[in-house]
């Protein structure tokens, strides 16, 4: 769209000074950007995302570019993680998109689109990008071992691509670990997995082993850590299922997998993620309980 120009990119760590009617606020906010556009992800300053996204527009419609026939161009800021964005800051953004649309054009980019106000999506042309096939996964992980100069047996490659379920991210962290894990790498080197997912994975076999109130306290504390750690509550509970059906009857797995649709919607909808995340383990220790009490009846 603009050429050579917007491949010269900046990163640039600023603090945005935004003056509230009672209040002075002060936010540090990373983003990229070139001479024609503006890359971030305003969900890193939590609560306070409305405030940036409507400070950052305002900012970048003051300072429009002139091209060299004297006609006004405009930005283009790109939003990274749109549905993780609060509920009034998508609201401003609403706004905001229509007072400065001869200014700035916005390219939001998201996950899960039902996450998205309707009047916001309403504004904009939906384009739905699938994740990339595991033989691309595989081309680009042998591209990046190029680049490093690492030898990269395929058939460890096609196992990265197959282990991260289309996730270019997690194939390259993966990648990443195996090399610290091993090198030079061999065919049947084994596939690292994140550590938040290993926690998760102990979790599983927490909530299998016994199904007590002390032991609810104990996963809850675990919970608590992953959270710390920036683990999304969605993420969570997708993992848990994943590493839970495999210990589970066939009787149960449709109970848990229902059970994990009705909580990781009122994950989204609520505000505290652990509330949720805990009365999923609460439901799924008292159905596995339950069946496991059948038996000795």
């Amino acid at each position: 769209m603009f050429g050579a120009g917007a491949g010269k990119l900046r990163v640039e760590h600023k603090p945005w000074k935004i003056e509230l009617p009672h209040r002075k606020l002060e936010v540090e906010l990373t983003t990229v950007s070139s001479n024609h556009h503006v890359e971030m992800n305003p969900s890193d300053v939590g609560n306070n995302d409305r405030y940036v996204v409507q400070e950052i527009i305002k900012d970048m419609a003051a300072t429009r570019n002139i091209d060299p026939s004297g006609a006004r161009t405009f930005k283009v800021l790109v939003l990274n993680d749109v549905d993780n964005l609060t509920k009034e800051a998508q609201h401003a953004l609403r706004r905001t998109m229509e007072k400065y649309s001869a200014a700035c054009r916005l390219i939001m980019l998201c996950n899960n689109i039902s996450r998205v106000l309707d009047p916001v999506r309403s504004r904009c042309l939906c384009v739905r990008v699938p994740a990339p096939s595991l033989d691309e996964v595989a081309s680009v992980l042998q591209h990046v071992a190029r680049e490093e100069r690492l030898a990269l047996p395929p058939a460890l490659a096609a196992r990265i691509a197959a282990s991260s379920q289309r996730n270019m991210r997690k194939a390259l962290l993966a990648l990443e670990a195996c090399k610290a894990q091993q090198y030079p790498f061999s065919d049947d080197q084994p596939v690292q997995l994140a550590d938040w997912e290993l926690y998760i994975d102990e979790i599983a076999r927490l909530i299998v082993a016994e199904q007590s109130p002390q032991q609810l306290y104990t996963v809850r504390t675990k919970m608590y850590e992953l959270l710390v750690n920036c683990i999304p509550g969605s993420l969570i509970i997708s993992r848990l299922v994943s590493a839970l059906l495999p210990s589970l009857d066939d009787t149960v797995k449709c109970k848990v997998v229902q059970h994990a649709a009705l909580f990781e919607h009122r994950l989204v909808e609520g505000s505290k993620d652990i509330f949720h995340l805990e009365a999923f383990v609460a439901r799924v220790m008292f159905v596995y309980k339950e069946y496991l009490e059948s038996f000795h009846m």
